[in-house]
């Protein structure tokens, strides 16, 4: 069996949500991201600044997000997968919010290309044919 056909990407998308649980019940906001290489999740994390200072003193940490708010987050990741179409190679973002109790997501989805890969497929071309296109 090909190693990436080991999980689907939405079933590594749901480990990443796990793995993130503990970290997500103590913000209200961030992005969380996946770096995708071979269909497969490599690096993810979540990009924060949880602690807000004002006239030289530091906020306390914010409320976290509640248990039904990081289901209702992963499912939406999941099916945001919808959207990624014909590449393998890229990262996606999830930026959240609580507003008014409820969360607030705006999904990034960038693919990534390597020349280096393309080359092979084409022939080399003359300076003189690319330049008469």
């Amino acid at each position: 069996m090909p190693k990436n056909d080991l999980l689907s990407l939405s079933r590594q998308l749901d480990i990443v949500f796990k793995e993130l649980e503990k970290e997500l019940a103590h913000l209200d906001s961030g992005t969380v991201f996946v770096q995708i290489r071979n269909n497969m999740i490599g690096k993810f994390g979540i990009r924060h600044n949880p602690i807000s200072g004002r006239n030289g003193e530091w906020a306390g940490v914010e409320e976290g997000l509640t248990a039904m708010q990081i289901k209702s987050f992963r499912q939406m990741a999941i099916e945001s997968l919808k959207f990624k179409n014909h590449w393998t190679h890229g990262e996606i973002s999830y930026e959240f919010a609580v507003r008014k109790g409820l969360i607030m997501v705006d999904t990034v989805i960038e693919s990534n290309y390597n020349m280096a890969n393309h080359m092979i497929r084409y022939p080399r071309a003359t300076y003189s044919e690319v330049s008469a296109e």
